[in-house]
């Protein structure tokens, strides 16, 4: 994956005064895929590192199929990070930010990324925290991926004719909690905290909406 700053994206005035056709035409597409605003959404706080969902759960809040997460994780590209599977009868548990990652890889192969540029953009995001992924927005072209943390950055590659879609992870990152709010999670101990909608994450995101 490569930064969009390492396109020449990254030092753009973002006064709209006196900016040519072209960067106007590649603004308004930015703010029609909602793209300008994914970063400066946030992400929500997520649950504790050891709470984890189980595989099921995971699919459900990631969009994928079973088989496709037990092959991502035999290849390493997401694997379980609360507890990984360890002997027959052990329940993987993924956390928030696994899944998150999961469900940008889908968006990805949906929209025709080759896996293997896939596996350098996951390897690129695994290392950031889950509020650093908030402010980076995902441009691809179908063949390479960028990484933009910038509205100019996006507005950039659009102008250049980099950047075909784009996944705004904040984005992507409320639509996971969404979720997972009402589906059960536990901890590697095995003790349930989520059979009911009192779990935490649910009442983190009702507090929210209620303000």
């Amino acid at each position: 994956m490569t930064s969009a700053g390492d396109q020449g994206a990254g030092g753009a005035n973002s006064a709209v005064a006196g900016e040519g056709p072209e960067r106007a035409e590649a603004r308004r597409s930015a703010g029609e895929q909602g793209l300008l605003f994914g970063a400066a959404d946030g992400v929500p706080e997520p649950p504790g590192e050891d709470l984890g969902y189980r595989g099921p759960t995971a699919c459900a809040a990631a969009g994928i199929t079973y088989r496709q997460l037990d092959y991502w994780a035999r290849t390493g590209l997401v694997e379980p990070t609360v507890r990984p599977a360890s002997g027959s009868g052990t329940q993987r548990l993924y956390s928030f930010r696994d899944i998150l990652l999961l469900k940008v890889i889908k968006r990805l192969l949906d929209a025709g990324v080759s896996l293997q540029q896939i596996r350098t953009a996951v390897t690129h995001l695994r290392d950031r925290g889950t509020s650093d992924l908030a402010g980076i927005t995902l441009m691809s072209d179908g063949a390479s991926v960028y990484e933009c943390t910038s509205p100019d950055e996006v507005i950039d590659l659009l102008q250049g004719g980099q950047g075909v879609f784009g996944i705004a992870l904040g984005r992507v990152s409320r639509e996971v909690e969404g979720s997972l709010a009402e589906l059960p999670a536990e901890r590697p101990d095995g003790v349930q905290t989520g059979d009911h909608p009192g779990d935490e994450l649910s009442m983190r995101r009702r507090a929210r909406l209620t303000g």
